[in-house]
C-alpha cells in the first residue's frame, strides 16, 4: 500500500492588504512533501505576494499558514523554526557581494544549525559541486555571471538542507541564454523529491515537473490542475486567456 502523504503546507482563508489595496483574498491550499507546485499569472496577481508570506517575508492579516506542523504567528520563534526548513530562492540573487561564493553559503548553517566552519564548507561543496560550479568556490559573485549567481544563490538554500524550496521568479532576471542552465538545476531537485513552490513563467518547466499548476489572477486561486489538463483544457476563461498570451 502507498503511504499516506504528509502535508507539507496549509494555507487555509488567507488575506493579505496593502492599505487598501486587497493584495490575496481568501487563498486556500494545501501542499504534500514531495509535491512539485508551479504558480503562474499576470504581474500583480499576488504570486510572490502568497509565497513570501509563507516564511512570513510578507505578513498576512487573516488567515491560517501552517508549515512543516508550525503556525506561523508574529511570534519570532516560530518564524525561526519555519524559516529554517524553508529555504528561498529569490529573482535577485542576493548574495553578499563581499563574501566569496563559498563563504555565501557557510554563513547560514554556521550561525543558524551551529556547524563548524570545517563541516559547513563540506557541505557547501557538496551543493556547489551539486549545482555544478564547485570551481567557482573561491571567487566573489561579482566574477561570476548571471546563470551562475542564480545557481550559487540555489545551493545557499540547500546548505541549510531545508525540507521545502521556495522559488520566486527564479530565472526573470537572466539572459535567455542562462535560463536554461539555472531550471536544469531545479529539474534535478525536483526528480530529487524536494516540497517545491516555484513562482515562474516558464511554462515548458512547469509542464515538465509540477504535479499541480495553480494560476492565480487578482489576487486569487483562479484555477489549480495538474499540468496536462491545464494546458490542454483550462477550465476557466481567464486562465485560457492568460495561457493564450504567454503561450503565442
Amino acid at each position: 500500500m502507498p503511504r499516506p502523504a504528509t502535508e507539507a503546507i496549509r494555507i487555509t482563508g488567507l488575506n493579505k492588504w496593502y492599505g487598501t489595496y486587497h493584495a490575496l483574498k481568501n487563498i486556500n491550499l494545501s501542499v504534500n512533501s514531495g509535491e512539485r507546485i508551479v504558480v503562474c499569472g499576470p504581474s500583480g496577481s499576488g504570486k510572490s505576494t502568497m509565497i513570501r508570506c509563507i516564511n512570513r517575508l510578507e505578513e498576512h492579516q487573516s488567515g491560517q499558514i501552517i508549515v512543516d506542523g508550525v503556525e506561523l504567528t508574529g511570534e519570532m520563534k516560530k518564524i525561526d523554526e519555519v524559516r529554517r526548513e524553508v529555504g528561498m530562492v529569490f529573482q535577485h540573487f542576493n548574495l553578499f557581494p563581499h563574501l566569496t561564493i563559498l563563504e555565501n553559503c557557510v554563513l547560514a548553517p554556521m550561525r543558524v544549525r551551529k556547524l563548524s566552519r570545517a563541516k559547513a564548507e563540506e557541505i557547501a561543496m557538496h551543493f556547489l559541486t551539486r549545482v555544478r560550479i564547485p570551481d567557482q568556490a573561491r571567487k566573489y559573485p561579482g566574477q561570476l555571471s548571471g546563470g551562475q549567481q542564480q545557481r550559487v544563490a540555489i545551493a545557499r538554500a540547500l546548505c541549510m538542507k531545508p525540507k521545502i524550496m521556495l522559488f520566486d521568479e527564479p530565472t526573470s532576471a537572466l539572459d535567455p541564454e542562462m535560463v536554461k542552465e539555472v531550471l536544469d538545476t531545479m529539474v534535478t531537485l525536483a526528480e530529487e523529491g524536494m516540497t517545491m513552490i516555484c513562482v515562474t513563467h516558464e511554462m515548458g518547466f512547469a509542464r515538465q515537473v509540477a504535479d499541480r499548476v495553480i494560476f492565480m489572477d487578482r489576487g486569487e486561486i483562479v484555477e489549480v490542475n495538474a499540468p496536462d489538463r491545464f494546458f490542454g483544457n483550462p477550465a476557466h476563461e481567464r486562465t485560457k486567456l492568460f495561457l493564450d498570451q504567454i503561450l503565442h
